[in-house]
């Protein structure tokens, strides 16, 4: 059934987007010199750019780490936007959630990264908040579209909590293993959530497709 839903469009590595290499670049000092001893200035300089330039894509040093995640966020948006109305409310999530995700596992080292940051450094921990509710916003509103029910009404509310609890969960357990795309996992966990996680699905943990 994925193919109901359009992918927004791989991510990776675009050559020659700057505020892609911004990250980068970000994220290599962070782990050098670490983050508060890593200015904006360092970070242009670094990349060749100017500090007005660095502040045209983003607002302070923070948001460099959250550049993938929110743009996942505006995908998943969209995705919802166009799902069809006849599939069956939690099946579009899930189709929306593997179409705007495509981290391979060479992906992980570099997000591994982002994330000890996050986990390690104060600000960046509280600034996680703000991102995931906009990530759960995003499925909340779209359930609450699909129901005629308010967004922060108790069941779309109930869908973006919990379909975000087990896309994190996918999330950790791919970034521990590395053994296969972020959405071997993210499928599993997904199709687990809509069958009510009854004792049928607690099957073994997934495993990378054959090639």
């Amino acid at each position: 059934m994925t193919d109901r839903i359009p992918s927004a469009g791989r991510r990776g590595r675009p050559p020659g987007t700057s505020a892609r290499e911004l990250e980068v670049v970000a994220l290599r000092l962070f782990s050098e010199r670490g983050f508060h001893r890593t200015t904006v200035d360092d970070i242009a300089a670094a990349a060749g750019v100017s500090r007005r330039t660095f502040f045209r894509y983003y607002d302070a040093k923070s948001d460099v780490l959250w550049n993938e995640f929110d743009n996942e966020v505006q995908a998943l948006q969209k995705l919802l936007a166009d799902a069809p109305d006849e599939l069956p409310v939690l099946d579009a999530v899930r189709e929306a959630v593997l179409a705007a995700n495509h981290y391979r596992a060479e992906d992980v080292p570099e997000l591994r990264m982002r994330m000890h940051l996050i986990n390690t450094v104060t600000e960046l921990g509280a600034s996680a908040v703000v991102h995931y509710d906009a990530w759960e916003r995003a499925i909340s509103a779209y359930v609450g579209r699909r129901t005629g029910q308010p967004a922060d009404s108790l069941y779309p509310l109930a869908v973006g909590r919990s379909v975000l609890a087990v896309c994190r969960a996918a999330y950790e357990r791919w970034s521990a293993r590395a053994d296969a795309d972020l959405t071997v996992y993210l499928d599993a966990a997904l199709r687990a959530l809509a069958a009510g996680f009854t004792d049928a699905v607690f099957t073994d943990e997934p495993k990378p497709p054959v090639s």
